[in-house]
């Protein structure tokens, strides 16, 4: 009987069963679907330095399309930080129920509120009661926390240039006194004590 085409095949598929790997082959065979949870805001992963920038801009657009203050509120807070979830979901849902703008966006526990949320509540009492486009004001909020971050960014850069420095010059201080200043004095010293001693 010859060897047909499929028996590379079983032979490797009997390799790949029976290699050690940290799965039992048992285990392997008989494992279940893979269950995929989905991602909760938030909790994965460092926080996105620019993430409530780009919430700030979700909310200008959201104003700009027509949306009352609540409804723009609820659509972006699913994106939110999670730092700024809960005090915007306060605010949403107080506005919806037709409070004062000024107690909406007061924060429910204030020592604990984010400086963020307080620079966007500020605005909108401010908004309401001037009559002012919030849409634009927030706009402008975004683009001042973004400016924040690029400084904080290029801040520790420089500051990461600056602990650079130093583990590299005590590298290259000792090779520079051995290679550059010792053969000079020695070149020096050969000279002045040669001169004394004739």
């Amino acid at each position: 009987m010859t060897a047909g085409p499929e028996w590379p095949y079983l032979l490797l598929a009997t390799a790949l069963l029976l290699v050690p790997a940290r799965v039992p082959v048992i285990a392997r065979l008989c494992a279940g679907p893979v269950e995929v949870r989905p991602a909760v805001p938030g909790t994965r992963g460092p926080a996105d330095p620019v993430a409530t920038a780009t919430l700030f801009d979700l909310l200008a657009a959201c104003l700009r399309a027509g949306l009352p203050a609540d409804a723009a509120v609820r659509a972006v807070v699913p994106t939110c930080p999670a730092r700024l979830a809960a005090p915007l979901q306060h605010a949403a849902d107080l506005l919806a129920m037709g409070a004062d703008p000024a107690t909406a966006w007061a924060s429910a526990e204030p020592h604990a509120a984010a400086p963020e949320f307080e620079a966007l509540a500020r605005l909108a009492r401010r908004s309401a009661r001037s009559g002012a486009s919030l849409a634009a004001a927030v706009g402008e909020l975004a683009e001042e926390h973004r400016a924040l971050v690029a400084e904080a960014a290029t801040a520790r850069a420089e500051r990461a240039g600056v602990l650079i420095g130093g583990p590299l010059g005590l590298c290259f201080l000792p090779a520079f006194v051995c290679l550059g200043i010792v053969p000079v004095i020695v070149g020096l010293a050969g000279r002045v004590l040669g001169g004394a001693l004739l």
